[in-house]
């Protein structure tokens, strides 16, 4: 930030307006021009990183880590970034969508328009879908994550047929899809005994959608592997009852629950299913049980719940900014807070290691050609593992690896439950631990 240089001196003694105007006029539009010209030379020198992500609101578990992250990465960034032997001073525009697509609309123009940002990033899906078609018209390279890849694309006007090519001028992606996460739920399903009855309901949203899409989503791949579907349908954001469901599934027999819910829609689903007394044997859902405190606010009932694992500290990576291992930077989270490793962490450091990555490797990242271009043709090896948007199969995004896993009860650990893996086809390089167990099996 450009300091304003000291004013003009009083002048002793009686000074004409005609004096003042020959000589510290002049200095005073002198040193005005000057100061134009250092404000100017300053920003052209200052890389701007706005931010968008989910710190309150409904989905405020997923942004729970991200002002821990900011503080760490303003660290990094503290003596600046060099590019191609010329150094400049970064500065963060972290901005806070509230969990509402309307804010995010808000958030995201100020940060093209009024910030006039350098690069963006995108920490949440309704923060990723609402700036795309603004990035892509006014030609701001923009970075995002923590949405399925389909749920983006669809979102974004893609369709089934065109899911794969669809591509965009300046918005990027790195994350799985839901593909990824109906492998994974079927492969642990198919390691235990059920009826193969499966109750599904998903959260009216974009990821929710991209979930429950008859074709590329949950429904499609169970139909194929003998899994029947009894349908509980989407829920908008603002329901609190969830009778219906547990009614169709109770009635429909379901053994397997599923869908994509939120953590605090579940715990009221699971309430009320306790109340009408239905009992199923597995219940994997994505998003509700990606994090520990959702877990241990459900009690003993949350032991045996599964889910997809797309971050955990045992991910055999490390971060190219710091060094630190996926344990390593799990442990700096849990020592510092409290409070128990939650999945968002690694994406929430990934994505500053994707963003700096690119501004460094771009010819002149004030360009923001030449910074889209360096996005397009990155590859970076980050603690989420490998980001390669070069020669990525599914044009505009890189691909991220998942495996499955189930909480279960510990014994005397530090925090009452962990997660252990217990399906890794999708991902070999991480062990399984365990086996996925029946509720009835854990008791």
């Amino acid at each position: 930030m450009v300091k304003r240089g000291p004013g003009l001196p009083r002048t002793k003694g009686g000074v004409s307006r005609r004096a003042f105007l020959k000589t510290g006029g002049l200095i005073g539009l002198a040193s005005a021009g000057a100061l134009r010209v250092n404000v100017a030379r300053a920003q052209s020198r200052t890389l701007k990183i706005g931010f968008i992500g989910a710190q309150s609101g409904v989905r405020a578990n997923f942004g729970e880590t991200t002002p821990w992250m900011i503080e760490r990465i303003r660290g990094v960034v503290k003596d600046g970034l060099k590019v191609g032997g010329k150094s400049y001073a970064v500065e963060l525009v972290i901005k806070d969508n509230q969990s509402d697509p309307n804010r995010s609309s808000v958030v995201g123009s100020e940060l093209v328009l009024r910030e006039k940002c350098d690069l963006v990033l995108c920490f949440d899906s309704d923060a990723a879908l609402a700036i795309g078609e603004l990035s892509d018209a006014r030609g701001m390279p923009t970075i995002s994550t923590m949405v399925p890849w389909t749920g983006w694309k669809f979102s974004r006007g893609a369709s089934p047929e065109d899911l794969v090519e669809k591509s965009f001028p300046y918005t990027f992606h790195f994350f799985w899809g839901a593909g990824e996460v109906v492998k994974n739920f079927l492969a642990m399903w198919n390691s235990v005994k059920t009826n193969k009855l499966v109750g599904t309901f998903y959260s009216d949203t974009p990821t929710g959608k991209a979930f429950g899409n008859p074709k590329t989503g949950l429904p499609g791949g169970m139909a194929q592997h003998g899994y029947r579907e009894v349908p509980g349908g989407f829920y908008k954001m603002a329901t609190d009852d969830f009778t219906n469901q547990v009614t169709a599934f109770k009635n429909g027999g379901a053994d397997i629950v599923s869908g994509l819910v939120l953590p605090s829609h579940w715990a009221t689903f699971w309430n009320q299913a306790a109340q009408a007394g239905y009992r199923p044997q597995v219940c994997t859902v994505a998003a509700a049980f990606l994090f520990a405190s959702a877990i241990t606010a459900l009690g003993p009932r949350g032991d045996g719940m599964s889910t997809e694992v797309w971050w955990t500290p045992k991910y055999p990576y490390k971060s190219s900014l710091t060094g630190q291992t996926a344990r390593e930077l799990a442990t700096d989270w849990e020592n510092t807070t409290g409070k128990q490793w939650t999945q968002p962490i690694g994406y929430a450091h990934a994505i500053w290691e994707v963003a700096l990555a690119a501004l460094t490797s771009a010819a002149d990242p004030k360009d923001k050609e030449a910074v889209r271009h360096a996005i397009s043709n990155l590859s970076v090896d980050t603690v989420v593992g490998p980001v390669r948007f070069k020669d990525t199969p599914v044009k505009n995004v890189a691909l991220t690896s998942m495996a499955g896993g189930q909480w279960r009860k510990t014994k005397n650990g530090r925090f009452p439950f962990e997660l252990l893996i217990v399906y890794n086809a999708t991902a070999p390089q991480i062990p399984v631990e365990a086996e996925l167990k029946l509720l009835s099996q854990l008791g």
